[in-house]
């Protein structure tokens, strides 16, 4: 990423994406519960939340290069177990 707008702009287009993806499933698949899908739904915000705010406020003392290769990992990651738990749904 070239810079921090590119970057928020990046995680809030994958987390409207994943959204998305929950709703379809939800609509679409006839053993999903609601409460499970209302839950994934708030953690898919609450990771879009946390990491849009993760991007404003770096950790001091570290370098930026490293912190935010190191968010862009963790993002990837919180990403990977969401899609794993909507495919659990099917």
């Amino acid at each position: 990423m070239t810079n921090k707008r590119k970057l928020k702009k990046y995680i809030n287009s994958s987390c409207a994406d994943l959204l998305a993806e929950c709703v379809a499933v939800s609509l679409y698949s006839a053993k999903t519960n609601d409460d499970n899908v209302k839950a994934l739904m708030f953690s898919i915000l609450k990771l879009e939340s946390c990491f849009i705010r993760r991007i404003s406020h770096p950790e001091p003392g570290m370098k930026a290069k490293t912190y935010f290769k190191d968010l862009i990992d963790k993002f990837h990651a919180g990403v990977n177990e969401t899609i794993d738990q909507i495919n659990n749904f099917n």
